[in-house]
Parts: structure tokens; C-alpha cells; sequence
């Protein structure tokens, strides 16, 4: 696995200062994606114990609330157990802190019987659709997309959007 970058403050991607990774590799190639750099899986820098370790520390800031997984796709068979050992290293060292994942990935079709949805807050789901995007829709680009609270969802066995 790779990764194209981490931002050690970021308020873009979740709710409050957060730490974010960026995985590298991306097979759905959405028109318009706000990350095409992140769709070629050769570029990138290395994913390993050091970049784990990279982002632990800068989790340790008191003012960072979490953690976002966006990409790329984080959830592609490639990045997938990368991103599950971080989620999880990240949950273990701050479980009062949040992990969101951005996926095109459908939670409910694709990823319910994954190892990753043990660590994992919120997640973003679905491909973003040029043609439904609207500048008013919070944290996601277009309105195909679903906010899901995972662990709600997880308990309900079915799909609660976070609030």
C-alpha cells in the first residue's frame, strides 16, 4: 500500500482538527474527484510501521479529534489491511477519538463484514456523481453519498445516518 499524504491539521475532512491520511490508488476515477493525484496506485510514498507511528504521534495533540481515512480508496483490496492496521493502532492508542473513512465503497453491500468496521466512527459511502454534487451538503460532494454512523448502524442492523 501507499499513501500520497498525511496532514497533521486538518478541518476539512470531519468535524473538529483532525489528522488525516490520504492512501494512494483509486480504481473508480470519478469525474470531477477533488483527488484525482491520489488514482494511480504507483505514485505514492510507502505505507509501513513508520507512517503508522507518523500518524499515532501527531493523534497524541490534544486539539486533534480524530482521524480521517480519505484517499485514493482506502478501501480498495490493496489498501485494505494498511488502513485496517492503522484504524485499528489509532483506536487502541485514542478510543475517545473519532475515525472517519470516505469510501466509494457501499457500507451495507461491500464492507459489513469487515475487520476495519470494529474501529471505524463514521464513514462516507458511495462514488461521488459529478451530476449530483451540491456545495451544501456537509461532508460529502454529492448527494448519492451517505454520512453513516457505523456503530449505530453496526447495533440497529441497518443504515443511521450520523446526525
Amino acid at each position: 500500500m501507499k499513501y500520497n499524504k498525511i496532514r497533521k491539521m486538518d478541518i476539512s475532512n470531519g468535524p473538529g482538527v483532525r489528522v488525516s491520511l490520504f492512501v494512494q490508488g483509486c480504481v473508480f476515477n470519478c469525474p470531477n474527484c477533488f483527488n484525482p493525484e491520489t488514482h494511480d496506485f504507483t505514485k505514492g510514498e510507502e505505507f509501513n510501521d513508520e507512517t503508522i507511528q507518523k500518524v499515532l504521534t501527531l493523534g497524541e495533540a490534544e486539539f486533534v479529534v480524530g482521524l480521517s481515512i480519505l484517499g485514493g480508496e482506502p478501501m480498495h483490496p490493496i489498501n485494505r489491511d494498511g488502513v485496517t492496521l492503522l484504524a485499528k493502532a489509532f483506536k487502541e492508542k485514542f478510543p475517545d477519538k473519532s475515525i472517519w473513512m470516505w469510501t466509494g465503497y457501499l457500507f451495507d453491500q461491500d464492507l459489513k463484514d469487515l475487520e476495519i468496521l470494529q474501529y471505524i466512527d463514521v464513514i462516507v459511502d458511495g462514488q461521488y456523481v459529478d451530476a449530483l454534487h451540491d456545495f451544501r451538503l456537509e461532508w460529502k460532494g454529492s448527494s448519492n453519498q451517505r454520512v453513516i454512523d457505523v456503530k449505530k448502524s453496526i447495533t440497529e442492523n441497518q443504515i443511521i445516518l450520523y446526525a
